[in-house]
């Protein structure tokens, strides 16, 4: 039976009914516990569960994802939590040294299955350093996973799927679906696989990519370019690494036009890894150049509104490059 759930809400409850269901599973992680995460993700899991399987832990993002790859290591299922995507840096020597190649380092003998709950985005006045995206960084390392789920549906079973996964998966949730975006979800467990891309608007004119918020932006673009005459297919990635091919090419194949779009950086981001491969599997089928619309190259999301504006991808910038696009 399905409920109609905020994404927060999907994700919390993945995470009691995981905890539930294997004793392996534990969380850590700043202000995880008594106060439910600052976001309240956490929120319930520390009276149900108790402090030994709900930790809290020092401001030290480098010791959370640590202690996580060791206690991986003897069996346990930890689920650490990074409170903003900003703060990450603190622990690439752990993810993109220790736990993305302990599989290939071993030969095998030992496997990393850890899954790195990350807050992300901008677009909710954080400032400098608690808006940015940064998923790009990590897409680009063998040995992990990278997810980024649009709705609560895929948000429960994609996070129940990243932790019961044998290696390292890295779950980044944008701050803001946490309470805009609701969606019906199954009470039971269920898993939604790592991998596949979803078609949520199906279209014939061209194909328009994106992942996380981005792809409620690309649905109200397609909507409004409707009105228009301009049917356009809307691909939510879900899975950074690995990328569904198949479904991007199939779908470039069908509607000869590609846009992608992504709130973060522009210079070797998600979109110019799709869009090269878009360009060298599929070119015979292109009427036009592969579009990226992505936020400036610029070191942070500001805080001024105005400016905040400026960067962020919205619904308008991606209607202007879907118009020019059909115009080819």
């Amino acid at each position: 039976m399905a409920r109609t759930l905020a994404f927060i809400e999907a994700i919390t409850e993945a995470l009691h009914q995981e905890m539930e269901r294997d004793e392996r599973v534990f969380i850590l992680g700043e202000d995880i516990g008594v106060s439910g995460g600052v976001f309240k993700a956490t929120a319930g899991l520390h009276e149900k569960f108790g402090e030994d399987r709900v930790l809290d832990t020092p401001l030290a993002e480098g010791i959370i994802v640590a202690a996580a790859i060791g206690s991986s290591m003897v069996g346990l299922r930890p689920v650490p939590e990074i409170q903003f995507t900003d703060f990450i840096t603190v622990a690439m020597d752990q993810i993109v040294q220790n736990a993305s190649k302990l599989h290939y380092r071993s030969a095998g003998g030992f496997s990393c299955p850890i899954t790195i709950r990350i807050c992300c985005g901008g677009g909710v006045g954080g400032g400098l350093y608690h808006s940015q995206e940064n998923a790009a960084w990590f897409v680009h390392e063998p040995g992990l996973k990278v997810v980024m789920p649009s709705t609560p549906h895929d948000a429960k079973g994609m996070l129940l799927a990243a932790i019961r996964d044998p290696g390292p998966v890295l779950f980044f949730e944008h701050k803001k679906l946490y309470r805009t975006i609701k969606g019906e979800v199954p009470e039971g467990n269920y898993t939604v696989p790592i991998g596949p891309a979803a078609i949520r608007r199906e279209g014939k004119d061209m194909t328009v990519l994106s992942y996380g918020f981005m792809t409620h932006v690309a649905l109200e673009a397609a909507e409004a370019l409707s009105k228009r005459g301009v049917e356009a297919e809307v691909i939510d990635l879900r899975t950074l690494s690995p990328l569904d091919k198949d479904t991007i090419l199939n779908s470039v194949k069908k509607t000869s036009k590609c846009l992608i779009f992504h709130e973060d950086k522009r210079t070797l981001g998600i979109g110019a890894e799709i869009a090269a491969i878009v360009s060298e599997e599929a070119f015979e089928y292109l009427d036009g150049p592969v579009v990226r619309v992505t936020g400036p190259d610029i070191p942070m999301i500001p805080f001024s509104p105005p400016l905040q504006k400026f960067f962020l991808v919205d619904t308008d910038n991606v209607v202007a490059a879907m118009e020019k696009l059909a115009a080819y």
